[in-house]
């Protein structure tokens, strides 16, 4: 190394001395020489290791990179910093896995300048910890449950080990303990399962903020594979204030390949998600009133099941509530309905506007009319939330995948949209100021909301190869016996592209639609 060095820099001093004596010391390459005490270095999955080098001379500041020998970058690992040491002129290379690769072996140069570079080292993956090679193009999410006994309820957790390799872009997670359950309630009883992940921490998981709660949705009736994605999109949009993060991940099951799924943040109340502080209450309307603490409210209606408003409490802990404090969040909740309901409920001293968030039901009944989401006046998945002190807000947005801009959707009502009477709605829009504030909305956001196609055909480029693998395991069309043998979203006998395009065509058919009845 010591040689090839000094001929270099021979070779250099000739050819600018054959180019005239006023070129002679001028170059501004500097003295310096960098040289590794090792020929080789293993670097763990979704880890990283420390590579010693010393430098004669002053180190280059912010210049050093990793080369390969053809003069590229490695795409599996990176130098992520350099470290001085106690001995003088020895310093440590920090370099990362990406964890998208697996098993691998590479040579690379510590690169300054092409003058000043260290010799070449094998970075070595050591055997890969991924036993099914999934290439899609997507992170994919590894679980291996304690035993291989699989998931088979929602009630009891299965004790997991969970690791991800990460796309690239998207940094992996090193294997970590959590415990996952099932989730859901139709889309549990479908072949395709959705699960629930804990961790004993908080944990960050593809970029995602740190948090002990994740889900993985199953997506088994969507043939787009992106329902949720697009209704996530549109909510972010929107002003309501928290919508749930989410990435498309591919996941394997104690060695098997499952399948395409989302990477959602679970709904939950703390300060990287729906922040209420210690004091807050969140609210879910559902009709299957499978919570601790839930009631009916008359006033109001759900569509197809009864009269009335179901309503339970999700936060705080309904088993730690005492009796007192379910009355009075029961009042609370009467109160407003009353406010609404009455005769000055268009008052904005003495009517509903005293008791809701105005803004936040205009933007959340929104996006579940833009989405073709009749789930709002059958109330399933649907919230609302408040502060101390504060005002009744709806959302946030959750568990949008089942008929969601469907073509040929049943239309509820002789206007031709699906949710102006669903739960408190009817009464809503029975004020003129409401109506006009929905209109003046719509018109506000449509601008931002005709890109959403856009970001349709993304995403079908980034999940046509998932979607191939997904659907040569899965056939959406077995949803029909959840929906007295019709479809669920009408395009499960599609192909995924023909699917995506129809998926774009309805979502502007809506627009269109909204447009020409609000």
């Amino acid at each position: 190394m010591r040689h090839r060095f000094q001929y270099v820099l021979l070779a250099c001093c000739i050819l600018f001395c054959a180019c005239g004596k006023d070129r002679i010391g001028t170059s501004t390459e500097p003295m310096v020489k960098l040289e590794l005490t090792a020929s080789s270095a293993e670097i763990p999955e979704n880890g990283e290791t420390l590579i010693p080098f010393t430098v004669q001379g002053d180190l280059p500041d912010g210049t050093l990179s990793l080369r390969l020998r053809d003069g590229g970058t490695p795409q599996e690992f990176s130098l992520t910093g350099i470290s001085p040491t106690d001995t003088p002129g020895l310093y440590l290379a920090c370099i990362r896995d990406s964890g998208i690769a697996g098993a691998y072996s590479r040579e690379v140069c510590i690169w300054a300048s092409p003058l000043v570079h260290s010799d070449y080292i094998c970075v070595n993956c050591g055997p890969a910890s991924y036993p099914v090679a999934v290439e899609t193009g997507l992170p994919v999410v590894y679980i291996d449950t304690d035993g291989g006994k699989g998931i088979s309820s929602k009630t009891v957790s299965t004790a997991s080990v969970l690791k991800i390799r990460g796309d690239g872009t998207l940094d992996g997670l090193p294997p970590s303990s959590c415990s996952v359950r099932g989730r859901g309630n139709i889309s549990w009883k479908w072949p395709k399962k959705p699960y629930r992940l804990h961790f004993r921490d908080r944990v960050s998981l593809l970029g995602m903020p740190p948090h002990e709660d994740w889900v993985l949705l199953a997506s088994f009736s969507d043939r787009t594979l992106m329902r949720s994605l697009v209704a996530m999109k549109v909510s972010s949009l929107t002003s309501l204030e928290w919508t749930p993060r989410c990435v498309p991940v591919e996941l394997v099951l104690d060695g098997e390949h499952r399948g395409n799924y989302l990477l959602m943040e679970q709904l939950a109340v703390g300060a990287d998600r729906l922040d209420l502080g210690d004091t807050g209450l969140l609210l879910e309307l559902d009709y299957h009133q499978d919570g601790d603490f839930h009631w009916i409210d008359p006033r109001g209606s759900s569509l197809y099941r009864w009269d009335g408003v179901p309503f339970a409490v999700r936060y705080p802990d309904p088993e730690g509530l005492t009796v007192t404090q379910k009355e009075q969040i029961r009042h609370f909740v009467a109160q407003a309905a009353q406010a609404l309901y009455g005769e000055d409920f268009a008052d904005p001293d003495k009517g509903y506007a005293a008791w809701l968030d105005v803004d936040s039901f205009v933007d959340y009944w929104l996006v579940f009319e833009i989405m073709g989401n009749y789930e709002l006046g059958n109330p399933g998945s649907v919230f609302m939330h408040k502060r101390a002190d504060g005002k009744l807000q709806a959302g946030p947005c959750w568990d949008f995948d089942w008929s969601l801009l469907r073509s040929g959707a049943d239309i509820q009502d002789f206007t031709g949209l699906l949710n102006r009477d669903a739960i408190w709605y009817s009464r809503l829009f029975r004020d003129p100021a409401f109506a006009q504030k929905v209109r003046t909305r719509f018109e506000e956001l449509l601008p931002s909301l005709q890109q959403v196609p856009a970001y349709i055909e993304v995403c079908t480029q980034l999940l046509s190869e998932s979607a191939r693998l997904n659907f040569a395991m899965w056939n959406p069309e077995q949803d029909r016996w959840r929906n007295k043998g019709l479809p669920v979203n009408g395009d499960e006998s599609l192909g995924f592209e023909e699917a995506a395009k129809q998926l774009s065509r309805t979502y502007l058919d809506r627009l269109a639609l909204m447009q020409k009845l609000l």
